[in-house]
């Protein structure tokens, strides 16, 4: 009973990595890098974190998702549309 949860836990997972389609992740800076090419960038933002806060970034660029993870806020430019989200969640 117990291999057959386990065997759809993995298909659910591999579902969902499939449905996020690709998700670049950067450290901070780069991400930083790619938001100042767009004019008006659209960026998803989320706090987090258990014991120590951090904040997540995602947006969307040329058809990539890019992903940071940060322990400080980022400086969006003030052109930045941003949309706070609950939380963000990315396949491992």
């Amino acid at each position: 009973m117990a291999a057959g949860a386990a065997g759809a836990a993995a298909a659910a997972i591999a579902q969902a990595i499939k449905a996020s389609g690709v998700l670049v992740r950067l450290d901070p800076a780069e991400f930083m890098k790619i938001v100042s090419r767009v004019p008006d960038p659209l960026v998803v933002i989320a706090a987090g974190g258990i014991f120590t806060k951090n904040y997540q970034y995602l947006m969307s660029y040329k058809g990539l998702a890019f992903y940071t993870m940060s322990g400080e806020p980022l400086q969006l430019p003030a052109a930045a549309e941003v949309i706070a989200a609950k939380g963000i969640w990315t396949p491992r």
